[in-house]
């Protein structure tokens, strides 16, 4: 590897996925930011377009009539989703905000006893995953401070190890696993596949927010055995500010009807929907989680995104492309900037995203001012408090 701009020029110029920059609006300056939203796909007003012509065409028959109607739009969604995440098609609906449906899982699959009510988290989670774990606890009746396990995490990162140690420490009491499939502070990797086995063995549940895993790094969850997952589709997906979410439940849970939910009348059966039958008979899929019809205009952006996550060849092709990117940036940050910028995303390749978390000392200023300096040049990345 070499620092020059010549040899960058080279790299982009045999760059397999060169050809994908023109499906995006891309702003002015140099965006770094898809972490927190991405970048608009251009195919996205073309599709919303279709959508608002067919509601001004059709009106209330645009829901049966036209090459994509509204009543099965979702559907459209689920096979490509399902290759992002690992998945079969039937273990994942693509509904609600990441929050709602973290909750509407941990109504499933909490499902605390005398015996068993402990619930393994970070102790600096995400807010969203900390707020919604502890308020599930309060549901309950229970003390949050008896029923989170938490753990200590150094800059964001918590070895694998130490998480297998707190699940057979509490094994007999843990009722479920909520982590993160990439942490969103320092940008490690979990190794779900490890987790789940080990929560499984002592009979817990695992479960995972993958806010910023999905479209970042490849998952396998149906493989691995996850219990269920949860994501947004604003970050790598490319879907717009508040895009609809997506949930995944393994098959072995999707049919159960064992299984306590809060439920909608589109999770119905949908042979017997319009029936308009106070009997719930559920979708024997991660459909029979649904609560309501979901917005077409957030579908129709998560469709955009998906063409070009097809047209890419899926998520190993993609990986390939992150993993040569992260490489050359931490040469970069290695040759250029030793002894000024701290990296505090593992170096493990198996143990990262493609996010690079950064702490930053220069000419005497603080990481915030840097960052602002950083910003006022063009360049949007993002800050996490206090210094990275």
């Amino acid at each position: 590897m070499k620092t020059d701009i010549d040899y960058a020029r080279r790299l982009d110029a045999e760059d397999s996925f060169s050809d994908l920059r023109s499906d995006f609006h891309i702003p002015s300056g140099i965006y770094m930011c898809g972490n927190s939203l991405g970048l608009q796909p251009k195919k996205t007003k073309i599709i919303l377009g279709q959508e608002m012509e067919k509601w001004a065409t059709f009106a209330v028959r645009g829901h049966f009539e036209g090459d994509r109607p509204w009543m099965p739009f979702h559907k459209f969604l689920v096979n490509g989703l399902a290759k992002i995440v690992g998945a079969k098609s039937e273990e994942v609906a693509v509904m609600n905000s990441l929050t709602t449906n973290l909750h509407l899982m941990m109504v499933s699959f909490y499902r605390p006893d005398n015996k068993r009510y402990k619930i393994l988290l970070e102790k600096n989670a995400f807010p969203s995953d900390y707020f919604a774990v502890e308020s599930q606890i309060r549901f309950h009746g229970l003390d949050p401070n008896e029923a989170m396990v938490l753990l200590e995490s150094e800059d964001g990162v918590i070895s694998n190890q130490s998480v297998l140690e707190k699940i057979e420490e509490h094994g007999s009491e843990l009722a479920l696993i909520m982590l993160p499939g990439v942490q969103y502070y320092s940008g490690q990797v979990f190794d779900m596949k490890l987790i789940t086995e080990h929560a499984h063995k002592v009979g817990a549940i695992a479960g995972y927010d993958l806010a910023h895993a999905a479209g970042n790094i490849p998952l396998e969850l149906h493989d691995w055995g996850v219990d269920f997952a949860v994501w947004c589709h604003y970050k790598y997906l490319n879907s717009g500010p508040g895009a609809f979410g997506g949930c995944f439940i393994h098959e072995k849970h999707v049919a159960r009807s064992d299984l306590p939910r809060f439920a909608g009348w589109w999770g119905q059966n949908e042979s017997s929907r319009f029936k308009m039958e106070n009997t719930f008979d559920p979708i024997p899929t991660a459909e029979g989680w649904q609560l309501s019809n979901p917005p077409i205009t957030s579908l129709a952006c998560i469709l955009a995104s998906l063409e070009i996550f097809e047209k890419a060849g899926g998520m190993y092709e993609l990986r390939k492309k992150s993993e040569a990117q992260f490489k050359y940036m931490d040469y970069l940050l290695a040759k250029e900037l030793a002894d000024k910028v701290d990296v505090i995303t593992p170096n493990e390749s198996d143990s990262r995203g493609c996010q690079h978390s950064l702490r930053v000392k220069l000419y005497g200023a603080s990481g915030k001012d840097i960052f602002n300096r950083i910003e006022a040049e063009g360049v949007s990345c993002d800050w996490r408090y206090p210094d990275v």
